[in-house]
């Protein structure tokens, strides 16, 4: 009889300690616990659930990325774009509803676009700039070049003048000693004619 107990014993553990409860899955883990709504719900005063498409890109921490967004394009509408698109590219098509509605409320009527074209005017403006004073540049070498030119002409003809007025001086000055009637005295003739006459 006892040992007919020992036996009951061992065999009335429970089944969760059993050999057989230890390679069963593990229970599901808790589903996570939101502290606060997304900035989006918080605004739109409606119960954040758990599949909320605009509880990663609007957290609690930035209400005015939302409010401006919803300002301008509307909840339903910044809701039904980002469920057309894949997960992947809604971070990326966030930031441009967000960038484009603050320009929008900065400028109502082109938005973006009218910074765009602010930018490129003041493009064309700089390159017309430059173009012009590339010109002056071009200008002001060939200036240089020309007076360089001119001013090499100068001293050419300068040595050139100098020059013709050294060897026109030489010249008189022998002609004028040869023509001279003390040239063709009796001291300068007879020594060459003595010869003759004799």
């Amino acid at each position: 009889m006892e040992g007919s107990d020992s036996i009951i014993t061992l065999s009335s553990t429970p089944p969760s300690q059993s050999p057989s409860s230890s390679s069963s899955p593990a229970p599901p883990p808790p589903p996570p616990v939101v502290l606060s709504p997304c900035a989006a719900c918080k605004i739109l005063r409606r119960r954040c659930a758990e599949g909320c498409v605009l509880a990663p890109y609007f957290p609690p921490t930035e209400p005015a990325k939302f409010a401006i967004a919803h300002r301008v394009f509307g909840a339903s509408n910044i809701i039904k774009f980002l469920q057309e698109l894949p997960e992947s590219q809604r971070a990326d098509a966030v930031s441009s509803l967000v960038y484009e509605a603050s320009a929008r409320i900065r400028d109502p009527v082109y938005g973006s676009a009218g910074a765009i074209c602010q930018l490129q005017k003041q493009v064309n403006e700089l390159q017309a700039q430059l173009a012009k004073a590339q010109a002056e540049v071009v200008n002001m070498q060939c200036q240089q070049a020309n007076l360089v030119a001119f001013v090499c002409k100068e001293l050419a003809q300068s040595h050139q003048s100098s020059f013709d007025d050294l060897n026109a001086d030489s010249h008189s000055g022998l002609f004028h000693s040869i023509s001279s009637p003390s040239y063709f005295d009796d001291t300068n003739v007879n020594p060459l004619w003595e010869p003759l006459w004799t």
